[in-house]
């Protein structure tokens, strides 16, 4: 495939530097680009002139490499949600037990927010919302899952519970997955922006919030209703 192209009249050294660039470099770089406009703007105000202005290069060429702001946005978001669903795997199927499993999901997105900024705006101005499209969607479908998955690791285990106590630990942990993954990524953004304080103990209370609450909850353990 062919090198990209720079706008008509564009004579200097640094015009002739974007037109030797390979498209997939080019391509690379306009998806960075995208991410941090993403990121900062939001999808809704982020416009393709305003990446197409921050990467120095003609709208035109912009379009040349994503069809639509959607197409670029769906291509940005597949990046993160690949990315950061490898670490989540990788670093919870290493744990047998269930709060290290949590402990590992905690220091993945600590990791995943100081590493990689831009993307982790991106991920809590859009995880929730409609036009966030299928790969951000997907993404807190997987969170849920592992959340899910660890909370019900030694009870699908436990043969003295009968299927009828199976199914409501099941359903019981469903409600609960919004709330853990919900409480998760809104510490790791408070620390981001307290940097004065400590992570280790950042990460400590997030996995004692999760885990402790849940465990006086699976214990029996309830307020009483209002009435």
């Amino acid at each position: 495939m062919t090198g990209d192209h720079a706008p008509d009249g564009a004579g200097d050294a640094a015009a002739g530097a974007r037109r030797r660039m390979p498209h997939a470099r080019r391509r690379e770089q306009l998806l960075r680009v995208a991410l941090a406009e993403f990121g900062r703007r939001g999808y809704h105000q982020a416009q393709m002139e305003h990446v197409a202005t921050a990467a120095r290069v003609s709208k035109a060429l912009l379009y040349q490499h994503f069809t639509s702001k959607e197409d670029l946005f769906a291509r940005v978001t597949e990046a993160i949600v690949a990315e950061l669903t490898a670490r989540l795997n990788e670093a919870v199927l290493a744990e047998e037990d269930s709060v290290e499993g949590v402990r590992a999901m905690v220091r993945v997105l600590f990791d995943y927010a100081t590493a990689e900024p831009d993307a982790w705006a991106l991920v809590i101005r859009h995880l929730d919302r409609p036009e966030a499209g299928l790969g951000l969607r997907e993404l807190r479908d997987r969170l849920g899952t592992a959340f899910a998955d660890l909370l019900l690791r030694h009870r699908r285990a436990d043969p003295r519970l009968s299927p009828a106590a199976l199914a409501v630990n099941e359903r019981r942990a469903r409600l609960l997955v919004p709330l853990m993954h919900g409480s998760m990524l809104s510490m790791v953004s408070w620390w981001l922006e307290h940097p004065g304080t400590d992570r280790e103990h950042a990460e400590q209370l997030a996995v004692e919030f999760i885990w402790l609450g849940l465990d006086r909850l699976r214990s029996g353990e309830r307020l009483p209703r209002s009435d």
